[in-house]
């Protein structure tokens, strides 16, 4: 009888000395992550990466953040530092992959359709129609080798993996630096600073500038050189098609494709997205419109970035082994409005890094960029629509500005 009273007390014990075990288990697991976060703490502040503020708690240091978000990704946050937190109506909110119903397949240029001449026609319109709606497309059948576009991505890949004191090398707050590391969109004036870290290459003349370029890894002055010269030559190709579109005569003897036959403006911008703790609350980068005629974009397989089309943000659907083309402000004002430079912008996820690389074509630094006289016509009702530009105006208004949003192309535009 006694088994049967005293067996619910032995329950009740042995319950009591699980939880008592479980608590005693919980704080010691709480008071070993405390003293490893104790310690990750005093060794960022002894390498000057923490402040400790007057309520005695740690915050990243300026000079942390400066170090770049591949620096913060390796330390081990978990949480997101203030100064990358954007405002409310700024932020993404959800995953950047969400439901289908995000997701864009932007419309498709096949290189391969365009080089026959019985199919030219119907890729100019397809081309033509893409330019003006979208202001973004794919390319496929573009010929560049895989092992071209996969050593860029893989050297890319390998920069971003190499320690950060070879990476500051090459740190600098110029703009206008033939090479140049840095972090954010715009760091020396961005409010809130974007979960990108990048490696500008400036390409042109290719031959003079690529001694310039890091040495590490060893063999990415080859690739990158490699793919540098294929990109330059797809620009050049869909140039011209572009000017056949729009009606205007591409004669490599005269005119702008001439001119960019003769010289042009090439810089590349090698793109790291670390895998970010609260992605929902960030950007890699902000809303912009690029500067130049067109920005040809090699990605790796992970999706990120987004188009504005519609009125809605869409995540662009990426084609393995294409090429993502957008129109830059100087197409549009060259084709005096008809072909749009859209906005665009890149998400990140909590899980896994991305790799892209941006080719920025144009005309020559000092050229002056404005209407195509033969897209002009007052009296057919087609008024010149922007003033004129040129690079040095773009840099020095990125230089004075946060680069965000489509204000530089609207600083151009006439007032009609």
């Amino acid at each position: 009888m006694m088994s049967l009273v005293a067996a619910p007390m032995a329950i009740v014990d042995l319950a009591s000395t699980a939880q008592l075990q479980q608590q005693a288990a919980a704080a010691a697991a709480a008071a070993a992550a405390a003293a490893r976060k104790q310690a990750m703490a005093a060794d960022q502040q002894a390498a000057g990466d923490t402040t400790t503020t007057m309520g005695g708690e740690q915050e990243l240091s300026c000079s942390c953040l400066m170090k770049g978000v591949r620096h913060l990704s390796d330390s081990g946050i978990t949480r997101l530092p203030d100064r990358y937190v954007l405002p409310a109506p700024d932020r993404p909110g959800a995953a950047i992959v969400s439901s289908g119903s995000s997701r864009v397949k932007l419309p498709v240029v096949d290189l391969a359709s365009l080089r026959d001449p019985s199919q030219r026609a119907a890729v100019l319109q397809t081309l033509d129609a893409a330019c003006r709606d979208y202001g973004f497309f794919q390319v496929v059948n573009h010929g560049v080798q895989r092992d071209v576009t996969g050593g860029m991505l893989d050297v890319a890949r390998r920069f971003f993996e190499l320690p950060l004191a070879e990476r500051a090398r090459y740190m600098s707050p110029d703009v206008r630096a033939t090479v140049r590391y840095g972090t954010s969109f715009n760091q020396a004036k961005d409010a809130v600073l974007c979960w990108r870290d990048f490696l500008k290459l400036v390409c042109q003349p290719l031959r003079e500038v690529v001694p310039s370029w890091p040495q590490q890894p060893a063999d990415l002055r080859d690739v990158a050189s490699r793919y540098a010269a294929a990109s330059h030559g797809l620009f050049m190709e869909l140039m011209e098609a572009a000017l056949e579109a729009l009606g205007i005569v591409p004669s490599t003897a005269g005119g702008v494709l001439g001119e960019l036959a003769a010289g042009s403006s090439h810089m590349m911008t090698v793109n790291c997205y670390p895998a970010c703790p609260q992605p929902e609350l960030t950007l890699g980068m902000p809303a912009h419109s690029d500067y130049g005629l067109f920005t040809f974009v090699l990605q790796d397989h992970v999706a990120g970035l987004q188009v504005m089309h519609g009125g809605r943000w869409l995540t662009v659907d990426p084609i393995p082994g294409s090429f993502v083309v957008n129109v830059g402000d100087h197409l549009e004002i060259y084709s005096n409005g008809v072909y749009k430079s859209v906005l665009h912008r890149v998400g990140v996820n909590s899980t896994r890094p991305r790799i892209s690389v941006a080719s920025f074509h144009s005309l020559p630094a000092e050229r002056v960029v404005g209407p195509a006289p033969e897209l002009v016509d007052e009296e057919a009702g087609k008024p010149r629509r922007y003033m004129d530009t040129d690079f040095a105006t773009f840099l020095a208004y990125l230089a004075s500005a946060d680069g965000k949003d489509k204000t530089f192309l609207q600083s151009r535009m006439l007032l009609l």
